[in-house]
């Protein structure tokens, strides 16, 4: 492979890794795990990876990409109580792994769209936030609700 090929590779890898900031920069506006440096380097490794694995002509290079990626998402979510904590970062940390496997196969559009659309996938956080709370706060009310008419409190069933 020639200099000006592997420059040409290289910058690739740079629209990865500045795809993978955007995403960073999301996450990090919003105070979440696997920010900046995180998304761009997963991003970008991923775009690594995936150019060894088409000048090799081996697709088992980019499959490992796939889940390596998913064991490092694994790693990221964890239960706190009764709640589980994580799941979105990983979610975001697979999903920009895949935009890097897609700038690697110099799809560049396709990347871009698919780094904006995550992006505003992301960006429903408070709508999300919003709906949760809503939804608790109705649970709360019924079952107040059928304590005080003397219904079966919601304990009662386990």
């Amino acid at each position: 492979m020639s200099e000006r090929e592997q420059l040409e590779l290289f910058l690739w890898v740079l629209y990865a890794l500045g795809l993978g900031a955007a995403v960073g920069l999301e996450r990090e506006f919003r105070g979440h795990e696997a920010g900046i440096r995180t998304t761009a380097i997963v991003c970008g490794g991923a775009a690594l990876f995936g150019q060894m694995s088409a000048s090799l002509g081996d697709t088992r290079v980019a499959a490992g990409v796939v889940q390596g990626i998913g064991f490092l998402g694994a790693g990221l979510v964890f239960q706190r109580g009764a709640s589980v904590k994580g799941v979105t970062t990983a979610a975001t940390v697979w999903a920009i792994a895949a935009v890097g496997l897609v700038v690697a196969s110099q799809l560049w559009l396709l990347a871009l769209l698919s780094t904006v659309t995550i992006i505003a996938v992301l960006e429903l956080s408070p709508v999300s936030d919003r709906l949760l709370a809503r939804s608790k706060a109705r649970r709360k009310a019924r079952a107040g609700s059928a304590q005080d008419s003397g219904g079966p409190s919601p304990e009662a069933g386990r």
